[in-house]
């Protein structure tokens, strides 16, 4: 190992590093090229004061399991969670209005009950709010808690948490759940993750084989402008060629998603008829 320390007299390298007739002769010389590979170690000296990672995390965590000065309360899903008001406010600002806004609520028996959401993604945002981490979940729900959670993130307008989200759920696209996270990513507006969708739609090798004509339907009524994205991918795929006779649609060029779908079920009706 060389020293390349400031002040050594080997700053430079090696003087007689290899004699050139030896480089010529060498089968490493190609095309007039020799490749070196170096492992350079940098070596820190020990600081004499070692300051340990933040563990804040560790405390606030341990303050929500405690429940040690707890001043609100949420019924949710039947179960009750108790939280400190100044943590959920400092977290979020839909907290902060209604704890301490013109929002306020439970201000007389300081329980507040949340109908529209799941205890146990309230519990994994009350986990996220307290330590910043990402709460642990069973795997075969992953995919499905981390919808609610992205929900509930939107709601309380925590976009870190909702950031957080959006990327896990760019592994947990496939066939089965394309039409549901486009759907969500479209109404909580999740442009990396919507985008994340089409671009899963565009490499199949046909887009609309990976959902359910109910599926187009639902994306037709509750996200219009998503089935005229579709209706693009539907075209740039060439999908518009397909020869769907029962429908006796000849000019295949000006075929939309919602005609493939209607024909792919009269085929399937007459199939099984």
């Amino acid at each position: 190992m060389n020293n390349f320390s400031e002040g050594s007299r080997r700053i430079f390298g090696y003087e007689k590093f290899i004699e050139r007739e030896i480089l010529e002769r060498s089968e490493h010389l190609k095309d007039d090229s020799f490749t070196l590979r170096v492992q350079i170690h940098v070596v820190k000296e020990t600081p004499s004061v070692l300051v340990p990672p933040s563990d804040i995390q560790r405390h606030l965590g341990s303050l929500l399991m405690s429940m040690e000065g707890a001043d609100v309360e949420f019924l949710v899903g039947g179960e009750t969670f108790a939280a400190h008001r100044l943590v959920l406010a400092a977290r979020s600002p839909i907290f902060n209005a209604e704890l301490y806004g013109p929002m306020k609520e439970g201000t007389v028996t300081n329980t507040i009950e949340i109908d529209d959401m799941d205890a146990q993604v309230f519990e994994a945002m009350l986990h996220f709010i307290y330590t910043d981490s990402w709460p642990e979940m069973e795997q075969e729900d992953e995919s499905a808690m981390t919808q609610h959670l992205l929900v509930a993130a939107d709601r309380y307008c925590m976009q870190r948490l909702k950031l957080i989200c959006e990327a896990r759920l760019h592994d947990h696209i496939d066939a089965g759940s394309v039409s549901i996270i486009l759907a969500l990513a479209d109404k909580h507006n999740c442009s990396g993750l919507k985008k994340e969708c089409f671009n899963f739609l565009r490499s199949s090798t046909s887009p609309l084989v990976v959902m359910e004509a109910e599926e187009c339907e639902y994306l037709t009524q509750s996200c219009p402008t998503v089935m005229e994205e579709l209706n693009t991918i539907f075209l740039e795929r060439n999908l518009e060629k397909a020869k769907i006779s029962e429908e006796g649609i000849e000019d295949n060029a000006h075929l939309t998603v919602k005609d493939y779908m209607k024909a792919q079920q009269s085929n399937t009706s007459s199939w099984r008829s």
